[in-house]
């Protein structure tokens, strides 16, 4: 069984960062593409960042220039780097992992935090 622990997310004031992180523990053998997907309060959730094993990213258009993905395959973790944050970047931030688990390639999801921007 696979596992994704995040870090705490919490309350940032506008203008603020805030770093996220997420670790893969379980039965798995390799890890493909690890990202970070939000969703707001009546709202779908939406990609905010992935990154493959190779390093290769993507990003939501709402977040480019302002968040960066990185992750450190030797430790099985991604982390969002969240910069010049605004109060519409509020919303709960689940990881989300692509692995190979014996043969089959799973998707797994972390429990979510919150990230709350306001003044």
């Amino acid at each position: 069984q696979v596992q994704l622990v995040e870090s705490v997310g919490g309350l940032v004031q506008p203008g603020g960062s805030l770093r996220l992180s997420c670790l893969a523990s379980g039965r798995f053998f390799s890890i493909n593409t690890m990202g970070w997907y939000r969703q707001a309060p009546g709202k779908q959730r939406e990609l905010v960042a992935a990154i493959t094993s190779g390093h290769s990213t993507n990003y939501g258009d709402s977040v480019k220039g302002r968040f960066t993905i990185s992750r450190d395959n030797a430790k099985n973790t991604v982390y969002l780097q969240m910069n010049s944050l605004k109060p519409e970047d509020t919303a709960v931030y689940y990881c989300n992992a692509e692995l190979w688990s014996d043969l089959d390639l799973v998707t797994s999801w972390g429990q979510g935090t919150q990230v709350t921007v306001s003044s």
